[in-house]
């Protein structure tokens, strides 16, 4: 069954990366998993990093690994402005595990309660998500 379709951009620091009406958006806020339908009520919310999700109809569905960012639900449209968002097809496995290695290391020398020790600790969860969604996380 079709369901209504309303516009979408997905935004990261590089420029634009998706720009088309879909069915449904389906990503991950601070508080858990949600999905986004036409007429869905104003919404302003922070994303986690995983796989974005934005459905065209049932079976057509673009995929991407979606880094920490913002949802803005207005107007009848949504823009998600995020810091990735790769193609699953185009993570690369090796690069996700140096970049989890590295965050991991920054962590642990990290001081407690520090900004770099939060920043190491974003950069992880970020490179935890990608690899999942690799499938190999």
């Amino acid at each position: 069954m079709a369901h209504e379709a309303f516009p979408v951009e997905v935004l990261t620091p590089e420029g634009l990366v998706f720009d088309e009406e879909v069915e449904m958006v389906s990503t991950r806020t601070g508080v858990g998993s949600i999905g986004i339908r036409a007429r869905h009520q104003p919404l302003l919310g922070m994303l986690d990093p995983t796989e974005l999700r934005l459905y065209r109809g049932e079976s057509d569905i673009v995929r991407f690994a979606q880094g920490e960012g913002y949802v803005q639900v207005a107007d009848g449209r949504v823009l998600l402005l995020v810091e990735e968002a790769v193609p699953p097809d185009d993570l690369d496995r090796g690069d996700l595990e140096d970049r989890l290695r590295r965050a991991e290391e920054a962590e642990s020398s990290a001081e407690d309660d520090s900004e770099e020790q939060r920043r190491a600790q974003r950069d992880k969860r970020r490179a935890q998500a990608f690899l999942n969604i690799a499938g190999g996380g």
